[in-house]
């Protein structure tokens, strides 16, 4: 990955992972709510980063690379389950979660279009 690829991939990636915290924060409280405007967001940031490499991903395609990262999606299920009913606590738990799973998403898919490019 050369260094301007890593630059647009840093804002893309950056930019999705606040934008799924700042989703997950607020629908905390109400169990998976947040997937249906958290998936938009990680299938945008998929087709932005194939953009990046000269990839033309389309919508199917991205659904594909996200459903093979689905696993993670676990993890923030407990979270939710565990922690998001309690109001602050939950919030930010839920939102560290869904930041952080969509930071390492990205970074997952950018890492393979990047070898795949090569």
């Amino acid at each position: 990955m050369t260094k301007t690829e890593k630059t647009l991939c840093h804002g893309i990636i950056h930019t999705a992972s606040l934008g799924a915290a700042g989703v997950g924060a607020g629908l905390a409280q109400v169990p998976l709510s947040d997937n249906a405007i958290i998936t938009p967001i990680q299938l945008t940031m998929i087709i932005s980063l194939g953009k990046v490499f000269g990839k033309e991903i389309d919508k199917s395609t991205a659904k594909a690379c996200l459903a093979s990262q689905a696993a993670s999606t676990v993890g923030k299920t407990a979270v939710q389950v565990i922690l998001g009913w309690i109001p602050g606590v939950g919030n930010a738990a839920n939102a560290a979660a869904a930041g952080a799973l969509t930071e390492g998403i990205g970074w997952i898919i950018a890492n393979e279009f990047s070898e795949k490019a090569a």
